[in-house]
């Protein structure tokens, strides 16, 4: 798996300030602007999120490119409706060879490896058969499994991402996309330290969400993501 933040909104937090003072003054954006840049943003920010003030937030967005990852990640992933996502298309781009995600529980074991890259393989060779013999990729591609590796650009505002990172951060999220979404949450933090500073599952600012489902991990899980 590889991801890779493409773009994202110049002085994140400085546009989440502005936009937030902004609907407590009555100076113009302009004077805003100066004022801004003279102000304490953690401390103004902190107390405007800690308001649930979070519509501020959906004024910065940041750009992810993720390869590598399964089909069955990324049908996950796009159920995250406020983002906007580009595939690659298995109509028009025809798999040349196979490209494919192990699972851990499977490779950890020699014997399972071999029989589940086996038969991933012997599906993706009868894929490539029935595009040699005319069938359209759109219709072969109906042997490709979930574990079919796959291309995604991913843009998704701050406010989403933090929403993101509480469900797909978490342990009891599905292995694949709490790699991806624990990868984009430190390249964001990067950008945007302040902003991202509790983000992750629930349990990084509070309680554990999970209820009898905990992992029970909360003080191991709340140690790594502030060290993210």
């Amino acid at each position: 798996m590889n991801v890779t933040l493409l773009n994202f909104t110049p002085e994140p937090e400085k546009t989440v300030t502005l936009a937030a003072r902004l609907c407590y003054s009555d100076s113009s954006i302009a004077e805003l602007e100066e004022k801004v840049e003279n102000l304490s943003k953690e401390k103004f920010l902190g107390r405007i999120l800690k308001m649930g003030h979070l519509s501020v937030l959906e004024h910065v967005s940041f750009t992810f490119g993720a390869e590598g990852i399964s089909r069955a990640t990324s049908h996950q992933l796009v159920r995250h409706r406020l983002a906007s996502y580009s595939q690659q298309s298995q109509r028009y781009v025809t798999s040349k060879r196979p490209e494919f995600v192990t699972p851990g529980s499977i490779s950890a074991d020699p014997e399972k490896e071999k029989r589940f890259n086996g038969a991933v393989r012997r599906l993706y060779k009868l894929y490539g058969e029935l595009v040699d013999e005319g069938v359209p990729p759109e219709d072969a591609r109906f042997l490709l499994p979930n574990a079919a590796a796959t291309k995604i650009i991913i843009t998704m505002n701050a406010r989403e991402l933090l929403h993101f990172y509480r469900l797909r951060c978490c342990e009891r999220a599905q292995w694949e996309i709490r790699d991806m979404a624990t990868r984009m949450l430190a390249l964001a933090k990067e950008k945007a330290p302040f902003i991202f500073k509790d983000a992750g599952p629930a349990c990084v600012k509070g309680a554990c969400s999970e209820g009898d489902m905990t992992c029970g991990k909360p003080r191991e899980i709340r140690q790594k993501f502030r060290n993210l």
